[in-house]
C-alpha cells in the first residue's frame, strides 16, 4: 500500500493551530495525527474533541487520525466519532473489552485501529486479527513528544507484519515515536507503510523538504 505521513499535531504550535495544520498539508501530509491524552492513562493533558470539531470545520475533506491514550476509552469513542475521526485508535490496556470497543469504532463509521505500547505484546495483534483496520506500534512510551525512537521497534513492526500478512489482512501497520529521516526507511523496510511524525516535521525550517525526503526514503 501506498505509504501514508501523518503528522502529529501534538508537536505543533497550539497558538495557531488552524495554519500549522494547513501548513502541513500543503506541504504533502497525507493524514492529520490527533494525539487525546486525559492525564489518567498517561501522565499528559492534551486536547479533546472541540479541537477536531474546529479542524473538522476547517479541513472538511481532510483524514483525522485519533489516538485515544485516556480510559476508560467508551466516551470518548463517541465523542470523536461525533467530531468527524476516520480513523480511532485504542490501547487493548484501557478498556475490560476491547472487542466491543473496536466494534463500537467501526460501527460508527470509522477505521479501528489497536495500539501496542512497547510492553505491549505484538501476539495481541493474532488475538484480534480481523476487529481492527489499524494497528499502531508506538516507538516511545506514550504521553510525551520529542522522544528518542526505541530501536527494538523495527523487530515489533517485522512480527506484527508477518502476523497481518499470515492472516491476509489489508491493514495498515502504522510506528509513532521518534519518527525521523534517520529511522523511517528502516521502518517501512521492517513492515511499516503509516508514518506518524511530530518533532521531526514541526521543528523542522521548512514542513515540505522534510515531508519530501521522508518520501524519497520510502522510494
Amino acid at each position: 500500500m501506498k505509504p501514508i505521513i501523518a503528522p502529529s499535531i501534538l508537536a505543533a504550535d497550539f497558538s495557531r493551530l488552524g495554519n500549522e495544520v494547513e501548513e502541513v498539508l500543503d506541504a504533502g501530509a497525507d493524514v492529520i495525527h490527533f494525539d487525546v491524552m486525559d492525564n489518567h492513562y498517561v501522565p499528559n493533558l492534551s486536547f479533546g474533541p472541540v479541537v477536531l470539531d474546529s479542524l473538522k470545520t476547517r479541513f472538511p475533506d481532510t483524514e483525522f487520525d485519533v489516538h485515544l491514550m485516556v480510559k476508560p476509552v467508551e466516551g470518548m469513542i463517541d465523542a470523536f466519532l461525533d467530531s468527524g475521526a476516520s480513523y480511532i485508535s485504542i490501547h487493548p490496556e484501557a478498556t475490560n473489552h476491547v472487542h466491543a470497543a473496536l466494534h463500537r469504532i467501526r460501527n460508527g463509521g470509522a477505521r479501528a485501529g489497536i495500539v501496542l505500547n512497547p510492553s505491549t505484546s505484538v501476539n495481541v495483534v493474532d488475538e484480534l486479527h480481523g476487529n481492527f483496520d489499524l494497528v499502531l506500534v508506538m516507538s516511545v512510551n506514550p504521553g510525551f513528544g520529542g522522544q528518542k525512537f526505541i530501536p527494538e521497534t523495527f523487530r515489533k513492526l517485522a512480527k506484527a507484519r508477518t502476523i497481518l500478512d499470515a492472516h491476509g489482512l489489508d491493514t495498515r501497520l502504522a510506528v509513532d515515536g521518534g519518527v525521523s529521516l534517520e529511522n523511517i526507511r528502516e521502518a517501512w523496510q521492517s513492515g511499516a507503510d503509516f508514518f506518524v511524525a511530530g518533532s521531526s516535521i514541526f521543528s523542522s525550517g521548512n514542513y515540505k523538504t522534510v515531508i519530501d525526503k521522508m518520501r524519497l526514503e520510502l522510494s
